[in-house]
């Protein structure tokens, strides 16, 4: 991906904040307590927040969590929802935050729009010795026959190549030598947690509208491409008719600060 185009779609969440709060996944608490327990203290950052998904798991799990989004309709939708969250508009690139102030950076579906050329150093600076930092992703349990199918019809800018356990692991290789190259970080370590959401074939393909590759299609071709979604989930019995759970996983790439 290029510069610009992490630039055009990474900006294109704001426009869908408030279905992207309702309609997004959180994430599997076994993986944010395998991240936040692995740091050397509670305080932890959620960079590139979003509208708080994973800032809410943080929560319930009890963790000292200060939230930074770059959108502010993102950011707004955030602090409606956690209103006691600290909440503060910033980018990786530039974090609002003092040196040392906190044990475990984590992004959530977000480190891929990054520019770790300067994202690296900034979470370096913010972490403290010994510190963590994880990316966490949810992704599509392809192995699973109907979401094999979905995969296979969509395209995609509805399941994108780290949308599943194979290119989230591809794509996680292809990421290591930004995040470690500089010698801030050692090396990494990579973990899998079974994770799933509850849907119906509407709300699913709902979710499937906030994605980047959506967002910035024109209405005719987004409305197409949708259209093939649900014409699809119809077809199958899994999907057709009532609640269903989305197969999911929660892969984590984990790195400590040198």
């Amino acid at each position: 991906m290029t510069r610009d185009d992490r630039r055009i779609l990474g900006s294109s969440f704001g426009a869908a904040a408030v279905l992207y709060g309702e309609h997004r996944p959180d994430y599997a608490r076994a993986a944010v307590r395998w991240t936040v327990e692995s740091g050397p203290g509670p305080r932890v950052l959620d960079l590139g927040a979003g509208t708080g998904k994973l800032t809410a798991t943080l929560v319930a799990v009890g963790a000292d969590v200060v939230a930074v989004e770059p959108d502010a309709a993102m950011l707004a939708e955030l602090r409606r929802v956690l209103p006691g969250v600290r909440a503060v508009s910033g980018g990786a690139e530039a974090i609002p935050l003092p040196d040392a102030s906190v044990d475990v950076v984590l992004a959530g579906n977000a480190m891929h729009w990054f520019d770790m050329d300067a994202a690296g150093p900034e979470i370096a600076r913010v972490l403290a010795p010994g510190g963590v930092l994880a990316g966490l992703w949810n992704v599509l349990d392809d192995q699973v026959d109907w979401v094999a199918g979905l995969a296979r019809v969509s395209g995609s800018a509805v399941i994108g190549p780290r949308d599943t356990p194979a290119g989230w692991r591809a794509e996680a290789a292809a990421m290591l030598p930004g995040i470690c190259g500089a010698g801030r970080f050692g090396s990494a370590e990579q973990a899998e947690f079974p994770h799933g959401q509850r849907r119906t074939a509407g709300s699913l393909v709902e979710t499937f509208a906030t994605r980047a590759g959506m967002l910035v299609m024109s209405g005719k071709e987004r409305e197409a491409t949708l259209g093939e979604v649900r014409a699809y989930l119809a077809s199958r019995p899994e999907t057709a008719d009532g609640e269903f759970t989305l197969p999911m996983r929660t892969c984590v790439l984990r790195v400590r600060r040198l």
